[in-house]
């Protein structure tokens, strides 16, 4: 069937090409000059579309989604500011590596810097934050054209899953009619059928990618393995993962660990602080460690240590890493530096489970068994031990002392398995690091934590609800969910439910950690900034169940919300500053105990 014109022709190439490399899912943002590109993604039957009113949501659901599922999402938006709602996602999705593919409708050239409405410059609009822009040409009707632009789409496609994998922008200019309108003679009989029939079954042009692995002849893995052979005192910390978040091989990962003695510092993130490999014989010595947050700057330096993923949420972890004397092996398939304090010893370019693999092919394991201080290590399963048993402690009084901390242990803890996690920056994740115990259970825990902003974290959230059939929480504060809340239009626009944990304190209560909190003035009205919202009419305006929880009876009402369908807000109020010294307090008895070790 010809198409009615030009623009009409031009969006179902583009989005036919994007089926037919393996696109799956789409965010349409309404909006006029999109209208080839939304009438072809709304019409295609292999592509499911999500639609948003707010392009800002859009994106970060999107992203969201993509996050989850480690395979593109596409985007559209008109043009104008539509766009530049896209940044922060964009943003997020290139430091976190998160595939997206951008798709910004735009006028055509001789209407941009003449004042015609709703155009900006868009050209390039995401900078150096997109793994590859392209600027479209506008609409023709011939087979070369057509070649082009399909080769275009099958590249940026393969684009966004690369090596880092992250976010491509294509600018893509209509000039009218934007809508299927006939207009006689624009599009020559049967050119839509020219590319068919070649031979080619699939996408137009097939882009096959690799994984950077540490090859044969490469002396890497031997050097590492001598390393580790040598060391005492050997470690292995895992940071938040890149998307897909179960590309990973835990059992890689453990199998060397368990080789060379060597404990695993598992960022929450990461695909290793939950998960059947937790099916420890010795419960007494865990493979995998989640509670060194408190105690990893008072128990001794290790003297070797292999880091891969993004870097650790833990600041008292990095530091310990700064400080510490040894070879630090950074692990990273793109080949980046994604260590701040600058204190890594060896950059290895390589994705890490074919690295693992060969290290351990070439360890010489009871040697490397055979050195290791069996002190050190009991001693950090004591310290371990301890951080878990304060934290407990901590829970068993919250209606005399509450504190954040104790509703994100809970969170974990009693997250059905499986299911997917996601969790707000600023407070909620640091408590997550901190109190989130490594537990036997398949929890898929995301976070923002490319630029660790708090704006579209709802949106985000429900994104990665929707690439799943597993129950979906979302912890967040109240600052980054007034931040998003018409993001929760996705609830029912887009048909996700989940169990939303609001933790209340009325304000920023990260601040507390900072030394401005000793200057008041300015800290409570500049930094702590309390609100005094309510949240209940966010429940009536879209449509789902707002329940007042006292942190004691939050473990029952948080049960209660898996076995009740549809969506429910549990909002636990707490004091900041209160919460804050609780976190102190317990941290001092974990140290307490710890030095008492000596």
């Amino acid at each position: 069937m010809t198409a009615p014109n030009r623009a009409t022709l031009w969006g179902r190439t583009l989005v036919d090409e994007l089926a037919a490399g393996g696109l799956e899912a789409v965010c349409l943002a309404p909006g006029s000059r999109s209208t080839p590109l939304t009438v072809a993604f709304a019409e295609h039957p292999e592509i499911e579309t999500y639609s948003h009113l707010d392009e800002r949501s859009a994106a970060f659901f999107a992203l969201g989604r993509a996050r989850r599922t480690g395979e593109p999402t596409a985007l559209v938006c008109t043009s104008g500011t539509a766009a530049a709602n896209f940044h922060p996602a964009v943003i997020e999705a290139s430091q976190a590596r998160v595939p997206l593919l951008v798709l910004t409708a735009d006028r055509p050239p001789e209407l941009r810097d003449s004042g015609a409405n709703q155009t900006v410059d868009q050209v390039k609009l995401y900078g150096d934050a997109v793994r590859w822009y392209v600027e479209l040409p506008v609409p023709k009707p011939d087979e070369r054209a057509l070649r082009s632009l399909r080769t275009t789409a099958a590249r940026a496609l393969a684009r966004t899953s690369g090596i880092p994998a992250g976010p491509v922008h294509l600018n893509c200019p209509f000039r009218k009619p934007l809508e299927p309108t006939r207009v006689p003679d624009a599009v020559p009989e049967g050119l839509e059928d020219t590319l068919a029939g070649r031979g080619r079954d699939g996408p137009f042009v097939r882009v096959s990618t690799g994984e950077t692995t540490s090859t044969e002849d490469s002396r890497t893995p031997e050097r590492i393995a001598r390393a580790l052979e040598d060391a005492a005192r050997p470690l292995i910390v895992a940071g938040p993962a890149d998307p897909p978040v179960r590309k990973l091989a835990t059992s890689a990962v453990v199998d060397l660990a368990t080789a060379v003695g060597a404990p695993i510092f598992a960022d929450p993130l990461s695909t290793l602080r939950f998960g059947s490999h937790l099916e420890t014989p010795d419960e007494d010595e865990p493979v995998v460690y989640g509670g060194y947050d408190t105690y990893v700057e008072a128990v001794p330096d290790p003297d070797a240590v292999i880091r891969f993923g993004a870097s650790p949420t833990s600041k008292p972890l990095r530091h310990a890493l700064r400080d510490a004397d040894c070879r630090q092996f950074l692990v990273d398939p793109a080949g980046e530096w994604r260590e701040a304090t600058f204190t890594a010893s060896d950059l290895v370019v390589s994705e890490p489970t074919s690295l693992f693999e060969a290290v351990s092919s070439e360890l010489e394991t009871e040697t490397a068994r055979a050195r290791v201080d069996d002190a050190w290590l009991e001693t950090l399963a004591a310290a371990e031990a301890h951080h878990w048993a304060v934290s407990t402690s901590g829970r068993a009084d919250l209606e005399s002392a509450p504190f954040e901390g104790a509703i994100l242990a809970t969170v974990f803890e009693a997250a059905p398995d499986p299911s997917t996690v996601f969790v707000s920056n600023s407070m909620p994740i640091r408590d997550a690091n901190r109190f989130g115990e490594p537990r036997d259970a398949d929890l898929t825990v995301l976070a923002n934590r490319g630029a660790s902003g708090i704006d579209g974290i709802v949106s985000t959230a429900l994104g990665a609800g929707s690439a799943t059939d597993d129950p979906l929480v979302l912890v967040t504060g109240d600052l980054a969910l007034y931040h998003d809340s018409n993001g929760l239009l996705a609830l029912k626009r887009c048909g996700v439910d989940a169990t939303i944990v609001l933790l209340d304190n009325d304000g920023g209560g990260i601040f507390h950690k900072l030394p401005i909190e000793s200057f008041d003035p300015p800290f409570t009205e500049q930094f702590r900034t309390p609100h005094g919202l309510e949240f209940d009419p966010l429940g009536e305006l879209y449509g789902f169940d707002v329940r007042h929880v006292a942190p004691d009876k939050f473990e029952d009402a948080y049960r209660e919300s898996f076995a009740t369908s549809g969506t429910q807000l549990l909002s636990v109020s707490f004091d900041a500053e209160a919460s804050h010294r609780r976190r102190e307090v317990l941290e001092g008895r974990v140290l307490e105990a710890v030095r008492d070790l000596e």
